[in-house]
C-alpha cells in the first residue's frame, strides 16, 4: 500500500489546486451580469436561425465515410509496426483488408455519397 501513497498524494494535492483556483476565482471575479453576455453566440457572431434545424443527410454520410476510411490507418499502424512478425500471412491479410476497403470505396463513389450537390 505504500507504493500507491505517492499517486494518492498527488490526486489529492491536485483535486485541491482545482478546487482552489475556482474558488478564488469566484471569490474576485467582477459580477456584471448583462443580457448581452447570456446569450448564445458562435465565434463571437449572434445566432441568426434555430439550431435545431435538419440537416442534409449527405453531411452524415460523408462524416460517416471518413470514420470508416480514418479507421483504415488505425489499423495499417500496428500492422506496419509487426509486419515482421505477421510474415507472408499478415501481408495476405492486409491486401485483402485494402481490395475490401477499394471495393467500398468505388462504391460509395458509384451511389454519389462523395458528391456535396
Amino acid at each position: 500500500m505504500s507504493g500507491y501513497l505517492p499517486i494518492a498524494l498527488m490526486l489529492v494535492i491536485s483535486a485541491l489546486i482545482g478546487i482552489i483556483s475556482v474558488s478564488v476565482g469566484f471569490l474576485i471575479r467582477p459580477r456584471k451580469p448583462e443580457k448581452v453576455k447570456y446569450s448564445v453566440y458562435e465565434c463571437g457572431m449572434p445566432e441568426f436561425s434555430d439550431a435545431r434545424k435538419r440537416y442534409n443527410v449527405r453531411f452524415y454520410v460523408i462524416a460517416m465515410l471518413f470514420v470508416i476510411f480514418d479507421v483504415e490507418t488505425v489499423f495499417l499502424f500496428p500492422w506496419a509496426v509487426a509486419f515482421d512478425m505477421l510474415g507472408i500471412f499478415g501481408l495476405i491479410e492486409m491486401i485483402l483488408f485494402i481490395v475490401i476497403l477499394v471495393f467500398g470505396y468505388f462504391y460509395a463513389w458509384k451511389k454519389g455519397a462523395l458528391e456535396w450537390a
